[in-house]
């Protein structure tokens, strides 16, 4: 008895020091989780598609600011404590996405697993391609319910993406919605961060569990406002975990384990777990004995779009249909884009004041603006109701002196307490349990300040608050999928007759008739007899009648004579002299006029563009949009008309051809050529190019432009080729080595269409200067400008600049040595208007002189002086064969304004012949004359003239304006003023009516060609 009377104190002894082990804060779980722990399971999803590194420069700065966030969040995750004696401790993990999900780090418990999650989260490389949100949201999901903790209502997920693309392909993994369903089917709670403030809100706020969970969060704000986005996630989830994990009363100490309970029912039936991996493929099983023959089964869901099948072989032409139903009336079309202004009409008679119009349509939203002023504080809601007081406690006994404990937080006001005795001081003991609460006494001395409460249980919500002011009007939304096809309408009016389409061809002749002749119709009756017209207007007077015969004579001396018979019409009479010779007609049309005439009157004169062979590369990336995509799609389609119809491009084999690729990522390109096995002719092709489908994935132009070297050039082989590549110049040149000038080593004309992208983000000017070969850029802000009328216009200018057209230039030639003096007229009569004309004129005289074919270089020199009095002679250019110099020198002439001395400009010229032309010269030289000069007659005229026929100078005439002195003039052409050669005066002699004619037309060209012909 002895010995068992001593192992007694020692068993109970043991016992109570188990349960004091079992009491305290055990680590059980594997996670390193306490008993009095309560976990979070905090998982983050990164976006680091296409759309998101390559949207800002340097490409990947975006992925950088993402990652830097996600590590200040991670910091930022500490342990709290609550008063119901539990701990708040994270787990978290990371993964980063395109269209492939990389987990980052699974589910790390913190602080332990801080530094490594971070660096690794700082050595992420964006994958670059597609944005596949949905699989992304359902790998974190699996990290959470596989790696996750015990907690199932504190787990939750941190999506950071720019919500794009909103529509356009198929999400692989069932979709945004089903992803985010599925979430909350399970309990995760989803935030919803964007990564800058250029995103798409439809799909961030989808991704969303609520809109407390999205609270326009941003990831790559200013730190301060960083840190205040972190701070607000980090409290709810705070909040949320501390009503769950407090919800109990005070738990006692944990008493020993009890014995082993009996087997429980069975529980319900699990939710439906995630898709497993798939497995391998089996072994084939043995043939089964056939069954037996089924009945007809339902008629099943209609099945997604297969994918394109190949092209079938080219059927026989069918019979002729009947005549078809009238089909129903078509949807309204969308707005077309605006025509071009047409040209100024004359004015018309003013017009009746017409009714008031309708209201127009309204115009097309604006750009988004910048952000708004913060609106005004709302007023504070009304105070809520009291809560119900709680049932009364039970007086407790005093307990047992504690450990002070810490100092918590500051509770409500207690009520009241009746009025006891005053008692001695003594020591402060712990605060004990409410007691029934008494009837109010007297207030009593105010006692000491007691310990802070536990915070009370919430109250009911309050009243909503008034309604705030109401907001700004919001920005137009996007674009809804169409509803479904409503009835049919009653017909509508008569719509105007479309535009004639092309001629198809001619069907087979039908089979022979057998009806007959009809007979022929009754006459029909007669009609009423109509109302009678309304009076004409009083005629004019008719013209004048013939002349009556004579009427009978006249009694003379009152006798009455008799008129004869009329006599027989006479002989011819002999031819007389010849008149006097009539004046000039008005000459004929020069050769130059004359081609011009042809040039205008004959279509098939006309300049011809092709063969050429164009090339489009298109950017089917996902920052494109599909949006987008389809408009650059109606762009390639809208030129290959505009080349056939405007610029009269045949598109066959043989002429001109077209080929387009479709790029995204490595080894997505996508060709659609003429001369493809299932493209036989333009119509083909342009349907192909509008069934190509948006890949939205990365962008690799560099491999697409060699693409196209390679397959497309090899094939394409004319010497007149265009490609124009249409991008948003963001090339992801980190993964993509291929440089952008792959088309430069090629003869090919490269012009790139640089394009803001679905976010409004500006091309990359440098990418598309590489693009071109450093030649010509075509900057658009946005996709619709592409179907504008006039860009079309200039984009088929560019492809056919090099058209071939007939020669109408009139070419003019010099065999031998010239030196040709164009003297100008700068007297009062000209006007300083008149004079700035006359200089253009004679810019394009000498250009034409010096650009004429001749054999060697300096063969023909020009020399240009101006004239106005009699010592008023300046020589502006000296037989120069450089038209730079003299062009130079035309526009540097000023106008002297003063009078006129044609005699003494003559003599000038003459003498400036005599020192300067060269031996075996032709010497010409053209006078802006209208032959009005002070105190000069025309015999002096006339020794001037014949002083320059002396030297060896042949004189040309321009008269401009109406009133000429014709003496003069005619003495200053032929050098005689007794008589004028019309012959020679047509050669040498020209007219326009005013000085605005010296630049219309071929004017010039006929000028230069007589002054050229020897």
């Amino acid at each position: 008895m002895k010995p068992a009377a001593r192992l007694l104190p020692v068993l109970l002894q043991s016992c109570w020091l188990l349960s004091r082990v079992l009491a305290q804060d055990v680590d059980l779980s594997p996670n390193g989780v306490g008993f009095r722990d309560c976990p979070v399971d905090l998982f983050f999803v990164l976006d680091t598609s296409e759309s998101v590194a390559l949207r800002e420069k340097p490409f990947g700065a975006l992925v950088d600011k993402i990652t830097a966030f996600t590590n200040l969040f991670i910091d930022r995750l500490t342990e709290r404590y609550y008063r119901c004696d539990r701990n708040l401790v994270w787990n978290a993990g990371a993964l980063h996405y395109s269209d492939m999900v990389d987990v980052i780090k699974g589910l790390t418990r913190l602080p332990d697993g801080r530094e490594d999650l971070k660096q690794r989260v700082s050595s992420v490389v964006s994958i670059g391609k597609g944005t596949y949100t949905d699989c992304a949201i359902k790998r974190g999901i699996e990290e959470l319910l596989i790696g996750g903790s015990h907690q199932k209502e504190n787990k939750y997920l941190v999506v950071v993406t720019d919500g794009h693309p909103l529509d356009g392909y198929k999400e692989p993994c069932g979709g945004l919605e089903d992803a985010v369903n599925e979430a909350k089917h399970l309990g995760i709670k989803v935030f919803s961060i964007a990564i800058s403030p250029d995103h798409l809100e439809t799909r961030l706020s989808v991704i969303a569990t609520d809109h407390t969970y999205r609270r326009n969060f941003t990831a790559t704000a200013p730190q301060q406002d960083l840190e205040k986005t972190i701070d607000i996630i980090t409290d709810m989830i705070t909040e949320n975990v501390e009503h769950g994990c407090c919800s109990y009363e005070c738990q006692p100490a944990r008493g020993p384990p009890g014995s082993a309970g009996d087997a429980g029912y069975e529980g319900e039936r699990g939710k439906p777990g995630l898709p497993g991996e798939k497995g391998d493929a089996g072994e084939p099983g043995k043939q089964g004995d056939p069954g037996p023959v089924g009945y007809q089964g339902m008629k099943g869901e209609k099945g997604g779009r297969g994918d394109k099948g190949s092209r079938g072989a080219k059927g026989y032409k069918g019979e002729k249909g009947k005549r078809g139903l009238d089909g129903i009336d078509g949807k309204k079309g969308e707005a077309g884009f605006h025509g071009l202004p047409g040209c100024k009409g004359s004015p018309g008679f003013d017009g009746l004041r017409g009714p008031p119009g309708s209201k127009g349509d309204p115009g097309p939203y604006g750009p988004k603006g910048g952000l708004g002023d913060p609106g005004v504080d709302g007023k504070a809601g009304r105070p809520g109701n009291t809560g119900v007081p709680g049932e009364k406690g039970q007086s407790g006994g005093p307990g047992v002196a504690g450990e002070k404990g810490e100092l918590g937080d500051e509770g409500n006001p207690g009520s009241d307490g009746p009025t006891g005795e005053r008692g001695a001081n003594g020591e402060r003991g712990p605060l004990g349990i409410p007691g029934v609460r008494g009837p109010r006494g007297e207030k009593g001395d105010p006692g000491p300040q007691g310990d802070q409460g536990r915070e009370g249980p919430f109250g009911p919500p309050g009243e909503p608050g008034e309604a705030g002011p109401a907001g700004p009007k919001g920005y137009r939304g996007d674009e809804g999928s169409p509803g479904p096809e409503g009835p049919k309408g009653p017909p509508g009016p008569l719509g105007l007759p479309g535009d004639a389409g092309l001629m198809g061809e001619r069907g087979e002749d039908g089979a022979p008739g057998n009806g007959t002749d009809g007979f022929p119709g009754f006459p029909g009756y007669p009609g009423n007899r109509g109302a009678p017209g309304v009076n004409g207007t009083k005629g004019f007077p008719g013209p004048k009648g013939d002349d009556g015969e004579f009427g009978d004579p006249g009694e003379e001396d009152g006798t009455s004579i008799v008129q004869g018979l009329k006599g027989a019409k006479g002989y011819r009479g002999p031819e007389g002299p010849p008149g006097p010779p009539g004046p000039a007609g008005p000459p004929g049309p020069d050769e130059c006029e004359i081609l011009d005439i042809i040039m205008k009157m004959c279509s098939c004169c006309e300049c011809k563009c092709g063969p050429v062979d164009v090339l489009f590369v298109l950017d089917s990336s996902e920052s494109i949009g599909l949006q987008n995509f389809q408009i650059a799609k109606d762009f390639i389609v809208k030129v290959i008309d505009r080349l056939s119809a405007d610029e009269h491009v045949r598109f066959d084999p043989g002429e001109s051809r077209v080929g387009v690729v479709q790029y995204s990522h490595d080894k997505t390109q996508e060709l659609v050529a003429m001369g493809d096995a299932n493209i036989n002719n333009i119509g083909e092709l342009k349907e192909a190019v509008k069934n190509l489908h948006w890949i939205a994935g990365g962008t690799y132009t560099g491999e697409a432009l060699e693409f196209t070297k390679d397959q497309l050039l090899r094939r394409f082989s004319s010497e007149n080729r265009v490609a124009i590549v249409i991008t948003d110049g963001r090339s992801d040149t980190l993964r993509d080595p291929i440089p952008l000038n792959a088309l430069c080593e090629v003869n090919t004309q490269v012009y790139p269409l640089g394009i803001g992208d679905i976010f409004y983000s500006p091309p990359n000017p440098e990418q598309l200067s590489s693009i071109s070969c450093n030649g010509l850029s075509i900057l658009r802000e946005n996709y619709a400008e592409l179907l504008d009328d006039s860009f079309l216009h200039n984009i088929t200018s560019y492809i056919c600049k090099d058209k071939k057209c007939p020669d109408y230039t009139c070419p003019i030639t010099f065999e031998g040595l010239a030196d040709i003096t164009l003297l100008v007229d700068s007297s009062t009569s000209v006007g300083s208007r008149n004079f700035n004309t006359t200089k253009k004129f004679v810019k394009r005289l000498a250009e034409r002189f010096l650009t004429a074919g001749k054999p060697a270089e300096d063969t023909v020199r020009v020399s240009v002086v101006q004239y106005s009095g009699k010592a008023q002679q300046k020589l502006e250019a000296q037989f120069e064969h450089n038209y730079t110099v003299i062009a130079e020198a035309i526009n540097g002439m000023q106008f002297m304004n003063d009078a006129t001395d044609v005699n003494a400009a003559l003599d000038y010229v003459t003498n400036l012949y005599r020192q300067s032309s060269r031996s075996g010269a032709t010497k010409k030289v053209l006078i802006f004359s209208d032959g009005n000069s002070q105190g000069i007659t025309g015999s002096a005229i006339e020794r001037a003239v014949q002083a320059a026929r002396q030297a060896g100078i042949e004189i040309y005439v321009l008269v401009v304006g109406t009133q000429a002195n014709e003496p003069n003039i005619r003495v200053l052409v032929t050098g005689k003023t007794t008589e004028y050669d019309v012959a020679y005066g047509e050669r040498h002699l020209f007219r326009v009516p005013d000085y605005n004619s010296l630049l219309r037309g071929v004017f010039y060209q006929t000028v230069s060609r007589r002054i050229a012909v020897n």
